[in-house]
């Protein structure tokens, strides 16, 4: 599903402005010269633009999962057993690009893979996680934030796989701000004990006797 987070207010923001981030973009690499004078094949191929797409003027914001929301453990008790584990949820992966010329927003487009299960403390046979998507001023301010709900079927099965896309929308101040002054981060809904749970690298143990209260820590 295809959905669009757009940051109205941004163009408002004072930014950090890269004044050669333009330049820096259309600038073919750098490269020597063939005996005869003519540009080396590495600078002919530095030229050499995929059909029908235009090179930005500057780069493109970084899109990355925060490591403290990249995954959804729901544990009864808050005891790390695979008995309470109910359902969970990890990002795979995101994948992502950006398209921006003159003064132009910057359009990010995302896709994002999310893996999902079913322990034995779930209760039915479907969950609606919920996820959310952040834009900020590169290791600063979070400029936008929204939350998506994302309903899953497991039918029967025990876990299952979905691709969400998102298109983020970023004005920008002039045209000499580049996407690298923003940052995409994505992750989960959790709850505070959730993302301590991921910070610590922690994993649920299988308790084979019911006596165990320990807390598995693969870091």
């Amino acid at each position: 599903m295809r959905r669009v987070l757009a940051l109205a207010f941004v163009a408002a923001v004072s930014l950090a402005i890269l004044p050669n981030s333009a330049q820096a973009q259309s600038r073919p690499q750098e490269g020597g010269q063939n005996a005869d004078g003519s540009p080396s094949q590495t600078r002919q191929r530095a030229r050499t633009l995929p059909l029908g797409r235009q090179a930005n003027v500057g780069p493109c914001p970084i899109v990355r999962v925060l490591y403290d929301a990249a995954r959804y453990v729901e544990l009864a008790d808050n005891r790390a057993l695979a008995a309470n584990v109910g359902y969970t949820g990890e990002i795979e992966g995101v994948t992502s690009d950006c398209r921006y010329r003159d003064d132009d927003p910057i359009v990010v487009d995302t896709n994002m893979l999310f893996t999902l299960g079913k322990g034995p403390s779930a209760e039915g046979d479907g969950r609606t996680y919920r996820y959310w998507v952040a834009v900020t001023s590169r290791d600063t301010a979070v400029l936008a934030k929204q939350y998506f709900d994302l309903p899953v079927q497991f039918d029967g099965e025990d876990r299952t796989s979905v691709s969400e896309s998102q298109t983020i929308v970023i004005p920008r101040a002039n045209a000499q701000t580049s996407g690298a002054n923003f940052e995409i981060l994505i992750g989960f809904d959790v709850t505070p004990e959730m993302a301590e749970f991921n910070r610590v690298g922690s994993r649920f143990c299988v308790d084979a006797t019911g006596t165990s209260p320990g807390t598995c820590i693969n870091r």
